[in-house]
């Protein structure tokens, strides 16, 4: 872990620049291959992830979170690509987790392997059903397959302060020149609602007519991207975030724009570590305004999972990562559940 600490610290963040342009949506273009064929299950996910970060009893990854309560608004342009009825109107109830990467329930907010930060919502839907979205502060991802994350979790587990050099992260990284751009570019933002975050996974959105769209998610803080350099993140306490937005929120809303970013013949649909170009257009599906924290009890926050692949009518899974991230992400829960909470954020 201290490997992949030193490999963070020693790069330069990169700059990131909001897209541009709000448009209608494509037609359906050509299907990209399968990428994802599994080798290990994920359980072997799992325990890869407590082997990096430690037996925690907590979440395998995006142990430390905060919870808050909101409500979403769609706006009229979310209609013209799918039907799915938290996206038609009117608003509905929304429960918010904004995280620290790393399965550390205790890890200082501005340490470098906290990014990037997570942000899942989960949607209150008509007769009491839901859906959720997740996503984290980086566009893109740092692997194809999951059984190279299983590969790379299992790297940083063997590259600790005693490990000869190089290292196994360093031979991952050698010949996974996209992790390396991943580790790399991470960036560090003053709140958890001054930096964007962006689904990993894909959808298929389908309208009223049956029109189809390959969309992924992007979340635009309404207070603009606002980040810390690395002496700035130095200076910052162990729980700067987590201070901050329970600070923030009591004072106003937190709002975000939600935008779906339509995908074009050729963009790789099934490959979440390779982001689509910049130019690709945006609808704009709505507004998120966060309003207040809940109790934030261990159970609580044992029990609230989001599941990527829970979507209505009105959206499909159109990536192979979907149904495997959130088994991944279910099981991550169940242990947590089965032990006794560690108390913490």
């Amino acid at each position: 872990m201290r490997a992949l600490l030193s490999f963070i610290v020693s790069t330069t963040s990169f700059a990131s620049s909001l897209l541009s342009g709000v448009a209608a949506a494509a037609e359906p273009f050509n299907w990209s291959p399968q990428v994802d064929d599994p080798i290990h299950t994920p359980a072997e996910l799992v325990e890869s992830m407590h082997s990096a970060f430690g037996y925690n009893h907590c979440r395998a990854v995006h142990a430390k979170g905060i919870i808050l309560q909101g409500e979403f608004t769609p706006d009229t342009h979310a209609k013209e690509i799918t039907k799915a009825p938290h996206l038609q109107g009117p608003s509905s109830k929304v429960t918010v987790r904004f995280s620290d990467f790393s399965g550390v329930p205790t890890i200082p907010d501005n340490d470098p392997m906290a990014n990037p930060r997570g942000l899942a919502i989960r949607f209150e839907l008509p007769g009491g059903a839901s859906t959720d979205l997740v996503a984290h502060s980086f566009n893109g991802f740092p692997v194809s397959k999951t059984d190279d994350l299983r590969e790379l979790m299992l790297a940083i587990a063997a590259s600790g302060p005693c490990a000869a050099t190089p290292t196994a992260l360093d031979r991952f990284l050698e010949f996974h020149p996209t992790a390396r751009a991943f580790l790399a570019a991470q960036k560090t933002p003053v709140s958890f609602a001054t930096i964007s975050y962006y689904g990993v996974d894909s959808f298929k959105f389908i309208n009223a007519k049956g029109e189809g769209h390959y969309v992924r998610y992007q979340l635009v803080p309404e207070a603009d991207e606002q980040l810390l350099t690395d002496e700035e993140r130095e200076k910052q306490s162990a729980n700067y975030l987590m201070d901050e937005i329970k600070a923030r929120v009591a004072a106003a809303p937190i709002a975000f724009a939600l935008y779906a970013q339509v995908a074009e013949h050729g963009d790789r649909i099934n490959d979440p570590s390779i982001a689509w170009p910049d130019n690709r257009k945006r609808v704009l599906l709505g507004r998120l305004e966060i309003k207040k924290l809940t109790a934030n009890t261990a159970e609580e926050d044992g029990t609230l999972v989001f599941n990527p692949s829970n979507v209505p009518t009105g959206i499909e899974t159109a990536d192979m990562l979907s149904s495997f991230y959130s088994k991944t992400f279910r099981l991550s829960a169940k242990e947590e559940r089965d032990v006794a909470p560690v108390a913490g954020n």
